[in-house]
């Protein structure tokens, strides 16, 4: 029997009201809209059925893949013979104390800082324009003008196939740039976070989240698609400023490009498939270490 037919089977009898499509296209799925069809694809209500899923799918040996909103990865153009189980359900949230939210996994970070505005807590400004969700950014330690995941989060519940469920504080967490235990444990699943956010003027705040977005939009493709800043900072440089003077302000492969506005994004101009976007990161890269002696490391997920 095939691992999916025996996923089928078991998902049907343990839990017949999921929701799972068969060769679902993952360019539907990823902001870089590259992709080819996930053999199975789940989408939980809750985060009990991710875990079931994610179990089931493990003993049917499926070899899980979950799947936030799908902001900062590629996929392969023949698509994956897995499960792929996306977290776009799981986006409730709520106040749990005078200056706290919980908000689940699949909750995009432009909900919950709209939702912090309108309760008038500060903190998640930042976080308005980066196109993740909360897992992807607890995961990633997400950042941007000042602002980062460890400076408002408590902690977050997550899922340990081998350990089971547990809160983990934000100190355990050990989030750095782009880092955290996550990264170091990929089958790991953020299931909800904490945030301990500041009283503020609603106003103020909106106005920040606004001057932020106008600074993204102003200096950012945010017109094409593409899984955001491709690559890391290196130590002591910008990424986008050693991909710009190695001349490569855009150089394409195929469909994708380096973005003429800013160097640090690839970009899928209309066509452009996984291969492409290897290439040119291939080629980004031997070219920056040729002439500065900098080996860029790719921030992008690449799923072969």
């Amino acid at each position: 029997m095939l691992w999916y037919e025996k996923l089928d089977r078991e998902i049907g009898e343990h839990l017949p009201d999921a929701v799972i499509m068969v060769d679902e296209p993952l360019a539907r799925h990823c902001s870089f809209r590259i992709g080819g069809p996930a053999r199975r694809m789940a989408f939980p209500s809750t985060s009990g059925e991710l875990v079931m899923l994610d179990k089931i799918g493990r003993a049917c040996m499926a070899d899980p893949l979950v799947l936030g909103n799908g902001t900062n990865i590629l996929f392969p153009d023949e698509g994956l013979d897995r499960l792929v189980i996306s977290t776009r359900d799981l986006c409730r949230m709520e106040r749990t104390g005078e200056s706290e939210i919980r908000a689940e996994a699949g909750l995009s970070l432009a909900r919950l800082a709209v939702f912090a505005q309108q309760n008038e807590l500060a903190g998640l400004e930042f976080a308005h324009g980066i196109p993740g969700s909360v897992g992807g950014a607890v995961c990633m330690n997400a950042g941007a003008y000042g602002g980062e995941m460890k400076d408002v989060l408590v902690g977050a519940q997550i899922w340990f196939p081998e350990e089971g469920v547990r809160f983990f504080t934000v100190d355990e967490l050990d989030l750095g740039y782009r880092h955290s235990i996550l990264t170091d444990h990929p089958d790991a699943v953020v299931l909800y976070a904490v945030f301990r956010l500041e009283k503020g003027d609603g106003a103020a705040i909106r106005q920040r989240m606004d001057e932020l977005m106008a600074r993204r939009k102003s200096s950012q493709p945010l017109e094409f698609p593409s899984a955001g800043s491709t690559f890391k900072r290196p130590t002591g440089y910008y990424a986008g400023a050693l991909i710009e003077q190695a001349g490569l302000k855009g150089f394409s492969v195929g469909g994708a490009q380096v973005s003429p506005k800013h160097a640090g994004f690839v970009i899928n101009t209309g066509n452009a498939t996984c291969a492409d976007v290897k290439g040119l990161i291939a080629h980004i890269r031997k070219t920056v270490l040729e002439k500065d002696g900098v080996l860029l490391e790719p921030e992008v997920r690449i799923i072969d």
